[in-house]
C-alpha cells in the first residue's frame, strides 16, 4: 500500500510539472483528435509590407522601409509597386545604382507606371544625369497627363539644369519623389 501511495504522488508531481494546454492548443471540431497537437492557429491577418513601408518612408525610417517593402516582395512577388517603393526606399539610402536597377525593372514591368518614371528620374538627377532626366520626366509627366504638380517641377529643374549647368536645386525649391500607394494613390515624399 505504502508503494501505491508513492507512486501516486509521484505521478501526481510529475503531472504538475508539465503545463496545462491552452485554448489555443486543443483540437477543436469533429473528427479532431483531442490528444495531439493543433497545429498553426492564426491569430489574424498580417500587415500589408507596402503600407508599413510607406508610413515608414513617410517618417523618414528608410532602412525600415526598405525591410518592410522586401517582406511586401516576399509576400505578393516582385510587383510594379513593390519594385518601385523598393527603389524609393534605396534612393533614400543613397543606395542610386540599386535605386535605378530596380525602377528601370518596375517601368519594364509596366511601361505606364507614372510613379517609377518620376523615381527614375529623381535618381538620374542625383547622378548628375539631367538630359536623361528631363526625358524620363517628360515621359512621366505624358503619362500622368499633366496632373501632378510635383512631376512639373521636377521637369522644370532638370531642363533649367540642362540650360544651366550651375543650376542647383538646393538653391531653390526642394525637389520631390513620388512614391504610389497602390492603384490610383501617392504619396509624395521629399528627397534626400
Amino acid at each position: 500500500m505504502k508503494h501505491v501511495v508513492g507512486t501516486a504522488l509521484i505521478l501526481t508531481a510529475l503531472a504538475a510539472c508539465e503545463p496545462a494546454p491552452s485554448g489555443a492548443d486543443l483540437a477543436v471540431g469533429p473528427g479532431a483528435d483531442p490528444f495531439g497537437p493543433a497545429g498553426v492557429v492564426a491569430r489574424g491577418d498580417s500587415v500589408d509590407g507596402l503600407i508599413v513601408g510607406h508610413r515608414l518612408m513617410a517618417a523618414g525610417e528608410y532602412e525600415l522601409a526598405l525591410k518592410a517593402y522586401l517582406r511586401a516582395a516576399g509576400d505578393m512577388g516582385t510587383t510594379v509597386d513593390v519594385l518601385s517603393a523598393l527603389g524609393s526606399a534605396n534612393l533614400h539610402l543613397g543606395r542610386l545604382g540599386q535605386a535605378e536597377t530596380l525602377l528601370r525593372r518596375a517601368i519594364k514591368e509596366e511601361q505606364t507606371f507614372v510613379p517609377a518614371w518620376n523615381n527614375l528620374g529623381v535618381v538620374l538627377m542625383e547622378q548628375q544625369k539631367p538630359a536623361e532626366a528631363a526625358r524620363v520626366f517628360q515621359t512621366a509627366f505624358a503619362l500622368d497627363s499633366g496632373n501632378s504638380d510635383e512631376i512639373r517641377e521636377n521637369l522644370r529643374r532638370a531642363l533649367a539644369k540642362i540650360e544651366n549647368p550651375a543650376y542647383t536645386a538646393e538653391n531653390n525649391d526642394e525637389a520631390f519623389d513620388l512614391v504610389r500607394r497602390g492603384r490610383g494613390q501617392y504619396l509624395i515624399l521629399s528627397t534626400p
